[in-house]
């Protein structure tokens, strides 16, 4: 391991460090042990998306499970205020990278990547023998891409199924032997994720020492927003179509709904008219799911409208906007609302979530 811990400004939101093992304790999470890394690693800053490209030759970063006891720090570390609870896009660039999370192993290559969960045990190689079996000789350089899980907004629930898998933009690949891929292009909204991920962070790399921090924070944004998108579309490729036994008008009213939510006039007389059914039928439908229809409209426009609150920066629209946007006719009334969800006012939330707080409070069931 180089002795060298070297950490130099490059340009504005950007650190280098031929430190490796440091750098991805301060930048990335915490890890027990991090072996033969003599290399550079350099941190760019998009927000609260992080941004860290490694070139090594030889790397191998473990983390194993928490020792009992009071919680290790490491030195210059930011664990105490960040606890780990955020996920990581690996995607190599030069060299093949092997992801190990979850009882499962995979070789991703340049042009596919693989995600990690920083909350469990996982194992990423770079180099040592491992490189030699695939033919790749110099030095390698990845790219770890690291969201908070509270900007991300998806449930954590499929997060396992989707760790430490080939992740192929073609929707023509086909998953290996040992079920290791997923492609990518199940879906319409995967497909667009997909393919848009990629060139996004391309201009990133190449743009980022002329990108203003609006912009980055902006950009950063964006890029929450398909990684997002790419998790939730592929959970539902993995674990397949879920079964629904719901009447089938009830699950065409549910699509209804989600399309109008932006709606200030949608309304239980609206979707009944919308169906050509009565108001006090559409409420016996509703009985069997627990809420009413006026409640599930409102949950669902506060969850959506957290969901721009915490992905986006302090260049985002102001509360309000986000609030109209969604069908809140006033600031009040969305405060309210938002407070009966989240156990906050949405300005409270807000700063919670853009501090990185590891308890940012999820929504009330």
């Amino acid at each position: 391991m180089s002795t060298r811990s070297a950490t130099a400004a490059v340009s504005p939101g950007a650190e280098t460090s031929t430190d490796v093992e440091s750098a991805f304790a301060r930048w990335l999470t915490p890890l027990v042990t991090a072996d033969g890394t003599d290399g550079c690693v350099m941190l760019r800053q998009f927000g609260y998306v992080r941004m860290l490209t490694c070139e090594a030759r030889s790397l191998r970063l473990v983390r194993g499970l928490p020792a009992a006891g009071p919680r290790a720090t490491v030195p210059g570390s930011d664990w105490d205020s960040d606890s780990g609870d955020a996920v990581v896009l690996v995607v190599p660039r030069e060299g093949t990278v092997r992801v190990t999370q979850d009882r499962r192993g995979v070789s991703v290559a340049p042009g596919e990547s693989a995600l990690v969960d920083l909350r469990r045990p996982f194992s990423v190689e770079i180099g040592h023998e491992y490189a030699h079996e695939h033919e790749h000789e110099g030095t390698a350089r990845t790219l770890f891409l690291r969201l908070p899980l509270h900007a991300l907004h998806v449930p954590s629930a499929p997060l396992p199924s989707l760790t430490a898998r080939a992740l192929r933009p073609s929707a023509g690949s086909a998953g290996s032997a040992n079920g290791s891929a997923v492609s990518a292009g199940g879906s319409a909204g995967s497909a667009g994720s997909s393919t848009l991920l990629p060139v996004l962070l391309r201009h990133l790399e190449t743009s980022a020492p002329q990108l203003s921090a609006p912009v980055g924070e902006r950009l950063g944004g964006l890029v929450t927003d398909l990684v997002a998108g790419l998790v939730e579309d592929l959970a539902e490729d993995t674990e397949g179509p879920p079964e629904d036994d719901r009447h089938p008008l009830l699950v065409t009213i549910h699509q209804y709904i989600d399309r109008h939510l932006g709606d200030p006039d949608l309304s239980a007389e609206q979707i009944a008219a919308a169906h050509l059914i009565s108001v006090r039928y559409l409420h016996r439908l509703f009985e069997a799911e627990g809420v009413t229809v006026g409640r599930l409209i409102q949950r669902q426009r506060v969850e959506r409208c957290a969901g721009e609150l915490a992905r986006r920066g302090r260049s985002s629209p102001s509360i309000a906007v986000v609030a109209a946007r969604w069908g809140f006719r006033s600031p009040a009334h969305f405060s309210r609302a938002f407070k009966s969800v989240y156990g906050h006012p949405p300005q409270q939330w807000r700063r919670m979530a853009m501090a990185g707080a590891a308890d940012v409070p999820g929504a009330r069931v």
